[in-house]
């Protein structure tokens, strides 16, 4: 079974939904027999290298909400990280712009160093307050995850595995993923949102259940609206745990401050209420 998740390094809620998927797959029976391919995705391709005012006030400022309200949101987050071992230092994040870091991690791919690469620079930014947009300090969290510095230098002095995040991207795109973290099961059914671990779980047991079904082509997409990573899935899990609806929070295309706890999810730049995968495809054609 394959499991494609698009996500971004400066996202909270991806921190959060990437262990949640380590912990449902320490419980899944056939654990040995996935495959997680994780893919490229910027909530704000403009965004400056390192930027100049703590994260939450930005966050704020975007949705309008009360500082009050924002504090509230990321002790909950931080409350419910600590939950699962992460240490969420939410006070201490520091804006990025995480193209040059999706660039490494593709990187370290190749290199067959992905897992370490990645772990330390989001452990970096997530919990020490790093701020991955200066070159000096990714190419140092790189170089300590284990990439070579010869590697990390020639990276970081052009554009190589640029073309690598891009098609994470536009593949995305193509298939319907706006917001992150997003989960696309076997290539046929979307989990969006820092799900609980409960509800991964379910995710997986359906979706292993499921093999052998292929879902059908659709007029119109790549492929029929499965490319290569993955296809979204109007079809909910079923009433086992598992729905397409996030009950959890996530980033949007450009930006995230939505409760991990609350019945929302980020759309687009917004925060609304959660609304189907249909619903979502269907509202954005207009």
């Amino acid at each position: 079974m394959r499991i494609d998740v698009w996500s971004d390094i400066v996202c909270p809620f991806c921190h959060l939904g990437r262990r949640h998927l380590e912990l449902a797959l320490a419980r899944f029976e056939h654990a040995d027999e996935v495959e997680v391919i994780w893919h490229s995705f910027e909530l704000d391709r403009n965004a400056p290298r390192v930027g100049t005012e703590p994260v939450i006030e930005g966050v704020a400022a975007k949705y309008g909400v009360p500082m009050e309200q924002m504090v509230a949101q990321h002790e909950s987050m931080a409350a419910a990280a600590a939950a699962v071992g992460l240490d969420f230092q939410w006070r201490r994040l520091v804006a990025s712009n995480s193209y040059d870091a999706h660039r490494l991690i593709h990187a370290s791919r190749a290199a067959g160093v992905e897992t370490p690469v990645t772990d330390r620079i989001m452990r970096a930014w997530y919990s020490e307050g790093a701020a991955i947009g200066d070159p000096e300090v990714l190419a140092a969290l790189a170089v300590e995850g284990g990439l070579a510095a010869d590697v990390v230098a020639t990276v970081l002095a052009g554009d190589a595995h640029g073309i690598d995040v891009r098609t994470d991207e536009a593949l995305a795109s193509e298939i319907g993923v706006s917001g992150v973290p997003t989960f696309v099961l076997d290539q046929k059914f979307a989990v969006t949102g820092a799900q609980p671990v409960d509800v991964l779980l379910s995710a997986l047991d359906h979706t292993w259940a499921d093999r052998g079904n292929r879902p059908e082509a659709s007029a119109g997409g790549c492929g029929g609206g499965c490319c290569g990573g993955g296809c979204a899935s109007d079809d909910a899990l079923d009433g086992e745990g598992a729905a397409t609806e996030s009950a959890a929070g996530g980033c949007g295309a450009n930006g995230c401050g939505c409760s991990a706890t609350a019945d929302v999810g980020c759309d687009g730049d917004v925060c609304a209420p959660a609304r189907s995968n249909a619903e979502a495809r269907a509202a954005s054609a207009h």
